[in-house]
């Protein structure tokens, strides 16, 4: 696997959160899968277990899938589809309380280890924000020290998935009305800041559009949000910087209208050169 990788002209990642695996299938997630170049897909918010799905889904052809659901049914759930077998899976990052909450799995591909992350998206006011800080709480040194490791050991890692933050003005359309909400306030984009100012992370997609706004890559299903492009940059592929130094491009799968999504997220999609 390790030989087949390096030979590789390139590695292709895909993340989205799919608004529940069972809907996005019925509405366009299998289709997307067979005619995607990536080679790993990242899911969140699958809220399933494995014999809940239909055949072409839990296992397409061409695909390895490793699905964590969340102990609590119905709720998160994450997963990596791949079409190399991966060399070893993780599921959780180390934290007693969110060993079973379905929120991260991290796999092996020879010398690159990719996650799927699904950050709880909090609600101010409510235990869910106390949620969102206990997990960003742990999860910082974790990246932290699963940065030293994989270094160590020659490879990289990238964490691809739902942040539910938008980090800078830039990353969401109506910024000046969500300071105040969960998502975009001062103490969040304070941690995202941590992530690449002391943990040494690279956000992939904006250090490859530094000056645009967007590309957004969530849009509420109420109002025209989607139609606006009213739209918020919370799904990210952040990497080691050995890693995000190889990515060629990268793009949002935005569906050409409304009616067509099968997620009120897009899939984020991003070239790394072999």
């Amino acid at each position: 696997m390790r030989a087949r990788l390096l030979a590789m002209s390139s590695l292709v990642i895909a993340t989205v959160n799919v608004n529940g695996l069972r809907a996005a299938a019925r509405k366009g997630f299998v289709e997307w899968l067979a005619g995607t170049k990536a080679d790993v897909v990242c899911l969140q918010e699958t809220r399933a277990e494995l014999d809940q799905l239909p055949p072409e889904v839990a296992e397409p052809d061409g695909w390895h899938v490793v699905l964590v659901p969340a102990a609590t049914k119905g709720r998160a759930g994450v997963a990596v589809y791949s079409r190399m077998k991966p060399d070893a899976v993780r599921i959780g990052f180390g934290s007693a309380e969110f060993a079973d909450s379905g929120r991260y799995v991290e796999a092996d591909f020879g010398p690159v280890s990719v996650a799927s992350l699904y950050l709880p998206s909090g609600q101010v006011g409510t235990p869910l924000q106390e949620e969102k800080e206990r997990f960003m709480a742990e999860f910082l040194p974790y990246l932290v020290r699963r940065r030293t490791e994989v270094e160590a050991q020659g490879r990289e890692l990238a964490v691809c998935g739902d942040w539910n933050i938008a980090h800078q003005e830039a990353d969401l359309k109506n910024w000046r009305g969500n300071r105040k909400n969960s998502g975009f306030l001062p103490e969040e984009r304070q941690w995202l800041s941590r992530v690449y100012e002391e943990a040494g992370y690279v956000d992939v997609v904006r250090a490859l559009h530094p000056d645009q706004d967007g590309p957004y890559t969530w849009w509420s299903y109420r109002g025209r949000a989607f139609d606006n492009d009213a739209g918020w940059r919370i799904d990210l592929q952040v990497a080691t910087p050995g890693l995000a130094a190889r990515a060629q491009e990268a793009w949002v799968e935005r569906a050409p209208s409304h009616d067509q999504r099968w997620s009120d997220h897009a899939p984020v999609t991003v070239v790394y050169a072999g």
